[in-house]
């Protein structure tokens, strides 16, 4: 990470900041940007929140919410924001194309650049780059870089509370291996701002519509493919199956672990026709790198056991191609889990 007095003096003076994250925010991009965004507005910026796409409702308590500007229907005011920015701050994506077309605007501007990531192998576009992998959500790092600038007295329960969203999902409510100690000495500094763990928690998990419950339920029973000789399991799901249970932003978010919860199962993918493409979300447990499978064969990446993709293929033709890969990686597949990282 670079020196976070480079940081301080881009925001020593009062100016106009674009905060951007990747496309379908979740609860670490969304988080991160809305307590980021509330801090820099006390501290006199004028600050622009710009999501390239919607995102779950369940993350509309957020504080600073009602303010985000949506990039999609909103491309004119969004590029005029971008290019009068005097800094265009980026968080939670390791490169430019995971904003979409806003990806190209924000690459075109001749404002300074800031990257606060996790992911692997960022791309090398930003005047400031604040990354780790070792960091378990950008929604961590966020807090790490306002303390080290002293700013910590500033954190309210807005802030705190949109940072421990972040970090709480980003670490599967405390369960993913990446749930290390700084991370509840962080999330121990949240609550001492004031962030209400439990209402939050309620918040994010329990605040499901009835069609999503209904899509879960359906999504089990007839949409899950188990293939044991290569400890896998996976969900595919057809653009009928998401009109016929009305499937808002958000309802397929945390699909892929039912699967991967599965005793014995290694690797867990789930894969969705969006009509315009077809979406992949991997997850394993343990030595399997899906990142490296996503990069290989789906145009995509992530972190290790967490990482997304895309195929151009019909939905049919995607699911067979990954079941043939599937021999290709079959020795590491059937291998004992030996690490959890």
């Amino acid at each position: 990470m670079q020196n976070v007095e480079i940081f301080r003096e881009l925001i020593k003076s009062p100016g106009k900041i674009v905060i951007t994250t990747h496309h379908k925010p979740d609860a670490d991009a969304l988080g991160s940007s809305l307590a980021l965004a509330r801090l820099l507005k006390k501290k006199g910026h004028q600050v622009q929140v710009i999501s390239p796409t919607d995102y779950p409702d369940f993350l509309s308590w957020m504080e600073g919410n009602d303010d985000v500007l949506i990039f999609e229907g909103n491309e004119t005011k969004s590029s005029e924001i971008v290019n009068e920015a005097d800094l265009v701050c980026c968080l939670d994506f390791s490169s430019l194309d995971r904003l979409n077309d806003l990806g190209e605007i924000v690459a075109a501007s001749h404002s300074k650049k800031v990257l606060i990531d996790h992911h692997l192998d960022p791309d090398d576009f930003a005047d400031f780059t604040y990354w780790t992998t070792d960091a378990a959500a950008t929604a961590e790092l966020v807090y790490q870089l306002i303390a080290e600038l002293g700013e910590d007295e500033l954190i309210d329960r807005a802030i705190a509370e949109c940072l421990y969203a972040g970090i709480m999902t980003d670490t599967g409510n405390f369960k993913h291996p990446n749930t290390t100690e700084h991370v509840f000495e962080v999330c121990a500094q949240l609550i001492r701002h004031g962030a209400d763990t439990a209402h939050v928690a309620k918040l994010i998990y329990d605040s499901n519509t009835v069609n999503r419950i209904k899509f879960l339920g359906f999504a089990l029973s007839e949409r899950l493919t188990i293939l044991p000789e290569y400890n896998t399991a996976y969900f595919a799901v057809s653009q009928e199956d998401l009109k016929r249970f009305n499937s808002q932003t958000g309802d397929t978010e945390g699909l892929v672990n039912y699967a991967l919860s599965i005793t014995g199962i290694k690797f867990a993918a789930l894969i969705i026709d969006r009509s315009v493409m077809i979406k992949i979300s991997f997850r394993s447990i343990g030595d399997f790198s899906v990142s490296e499978f996503s990069r290989s064969h789906f145009e995509g990446g992530g972190h290790k056991n967490a990482a997304g993709g895309k195929s151009e293929l019909s939905l049919e033709a995607t699911v067979s191609k990954f079941e043939k890969l599937l021999e290709k990686y079959k020795d590491q597949l059937s291998n004992h889990i030996k690490t959890y990282a």
